[in-house]
């Protein structure tokens, strides 16, 4: 957006409050992410109990929410562009609710798996939202900062589930056991009920985006929108920016589509994919949803291991307020190539780590200072992602589109991401149990690609304006035609 050199102080501040509280509600849906992605961490074991799950089959149950979330991130983008953001926000919010009761309430796996689909669809949808209606009513000056809020949001949904089940756990002495009329496993899904009701009566106070309400005609209401997040002499500018982008998306509607001439699809859009999957294939979730083995085999008891597992957590949150202070002074490939550096020598070294080691009891134990390495290497590569690729694969995706086509492509970035999610979470068991040290090698190679990737594909967007980037952007594929 257009920014004034002339603003006063007083105003440019009130905007700017302005402007982070309404991203700040719009990351809530990001707190759904995270929160319903590890909420099953605690609850996994006595799940597996009350249904009588084979433990071969415990990884598609910890993964079932994930082929929701990719559909729903597909179908969401689409959707915001039918309906506009906040009406699919809404939509959002109340799948989770239903998802979040009648998972509690489930009676059996597959009746337990449908409504975490549901669930996975409602946090799918919402994981693009967010990153979408962020970039379209910040500042460029600011931009990166509050597009972070989405992975500074997930972070704190990952830390609360965590911190919740065990505090059930606590209270009931045990997952399994009965705290009032359900089991404390139970309670893990129910409590979802809190936030996916505050996402959605806050989501109804947001203002519509005013590049939505640009694009469907609706001038005057683009302009009271503008009126609250911009200074008051930018206002017609904006819009007019805004407008002119419009037309020159409109004139180039052939072009401007999400299909292209590589495998379907426009190079845009495949950057977007490719970015999307580097950021699930250096194996972050790993740490998250099969921490265990890892904890164990640096000589850690099984029962620390959820307590090492929040600290994590608080670590991943910690460094996300380090992405949120320099994104928008550094820059995105910076940040992201020296972020892509640190997890490949970290991956590296936890997989030497593991290479030494030797199995005991069925378990593999680290010799001397190998544990100490190991532990060390993994809380690098957790700060070395959640400075950098964590929140800057969101800002990205919601900054590297044309506006006509952002929401819809940046739904098929988020439904890449969350099937690669799921690819890595339900294959990591197997190749756990054939060595760790090829495990991590592996997240190291894809670490190591990304560098690559990064350095030659990924354009800076720190400081450029939406329809500055959005009009390049259509231009460069007409020529390329």
């Amino acid at each position: 957006m257009s920014e004034a050199t002339t603003t006063p102080p007083d105003e440019a501040r009130r905007l700017d409050r302005r402007v982070t509280a309404l991203a700040i509600v719009a990351a809530i849906g990001g707190f759904l992410f995270g929160f319903d992605s590890s909420v099953i961490n605690g609850a996994v074991n006595s799940i597996g109990t009350t249904f009588h799950i084979p433990s071969a089959a415990s990884g598609i149950v910890v993964a079932s929410a994930l082929i929701g979330c990719a559909v729903g991130a597909y179908l969401g983008g689409r959707f915001a562009d039918r309906w506009g953001r906040i009406r699919v926000m809404f939509i959002a919010a109340i799948l989770f609710f239903a998802s979040s009761i009648l998972a509690g309430l489930a009676f059996a796996t597959w009746d337990f798996i449908i409504w975490r689909l549901v669930g996975g669809l409602g946090i799918g949808i919402a994981s693009v939202i967010a990153p979408a209606y962020i970039s379209e009513v910040s500042p460029k000056g600011i931009r990166g900062r509050l597009g972070s809020f989405q992975q500074l949001a997930i972070t704190l949904g990952i830390f609360a589930a965590l911190g919740s089940d065990q505090l059930f756990a606590v209270i009931g002495g045990s997952a399994d056991a009965m705290i009032g009329p359900f089991a404390a496993w139970r309670w893990m899904f129910l409590v979802g009920i809190i936030p996916s009701v505050v996402y959605g009566i806050l989501a109804l106070r947001l203002p519509e985006s005013p590049r939505y309400l640009a694009g469907e005609g609706r001038r005057e209401e683009a302009r009271d929108v503008l009126k609250q997040i911009v200074p008051t002499e930018t206002v017609e500018t904006n819009l007019h920016d805004i407008e002119d982008a419009i037309k020159k998306e409109a004139d180039l509607t052939k072009k401007s589509s999400i299909r292209g001439n590589r495998f379907g699809l426009k190079p845009i859009v495949w950057i977007g994919i490719i970015l999307a999957i580097f950021q699930q294939f250096v194996g972050i979730n790993v740490i998250f949803y099969y921490s265990t083995t890892l904890w164990q085999a640096v000589g850690f008891k099984e029962s620390q291991s959820f307590l090492i597992s929040t600290i994590t957590a608080v670590v991943n949150v910690a460094v996300t307020f380090v992405a949120i202070a320099l994104v928008d002074k550094v820059g995105r490939r910076p940040m992201l190539l020296w972020g892509s550096v640190g997890m490949t020598v970290s991956l590296a070294f936890m997989a030497i780590s593991f290479s030494q080691s030797h199995m005991v009891n069925g378990a593999p134990q680290l010799p001397g200072a190998w544990g100490p390495i190991a532990l060390v290497a993994a809380n690098i590569f957790v700060i070395s992602f959640g400075a950098t690729w964590g929140p800057l694969m969101w800002v990205l995706l919601g900054e590297m589109f044309p506006s006509n086509i952002r929401a819809a492509a940046l739904g098929i970035g988020s439904s890449a991401n969350w099937i690669a999610n799921f690819v890595v979470t339900v294959a990591f068991p197997a190749l756990a149990a054939v060595s760790l040290t090829l495990s991590y090698g592996i997240f190291a190679f894809f670490a190591l690609l990304s560098i690559f990737f990064v350095f030659f594909k990924i354009k800076e967007t720190k400081g450029r304006s939406l329809e500055e980037m959005g009009t390049e952007e259509l231009q460069g594929a007409t020529a390329s035609a």
